[in-house]
């Protein structure tokens, strides 16, 4: 029986991109930089962690994990995968993650459609 290990975003920029979404997630963070995995963006020639080609995001004993990783083809299509999220209170929710740059897709009965910064929708439910 699988289960789930990682959530993976292919996108143009993963620094960026997962800084919103260690946001977005209660209790995540993008995973720090030590000595080990500097030496490894290093020998792939990355001297700045802005510029890493994969970057995690995880929060301690908690899956999944979310992976973002850099593609060279923008998104051109709506996803055919998405994120449910659910708040307390989704409407503070739901602007809470506009200010932080997200944007709205559509309002619907239940939920509320959002997309992050690089246009992949994600919804927002009441709890």
């Amino acid at each position: 029986m699988a289960t789930l290990k990682d959530v993976v975003f292919d996108c143009r920029h993963p620094a960026s991109l997962a800084r919103f979404w260690a946001t977005v997630m209660d209790g995540y963070d993008v995973a720090p930089y030590d000595d080990e995995e500097l030496a490894r963006l290093r020998a792939i020639g990355v001297d700045d962690p802005e510029d890493d080609p994969s970057v995690l995001v995880e929060a301690p004993g908690v899956a999944p994990r979310l992976f973002f990783n850099r593609v060279p083809e923008p998104k051109t299509v709506k996803n055919r995968v998405h994120l449910d999220l659910r708040a307390a209170d989704r409407e503070a929710e739901v602007a809470r993650l506009i200010a932080a740059g997200a944007s709205e897709v559509g309002r619907y009965e239940h939920w509320v459609t959002l997309a992050d910064p690089e246009g992949n929708e994600f919804c927002v439910f009441p709890e």
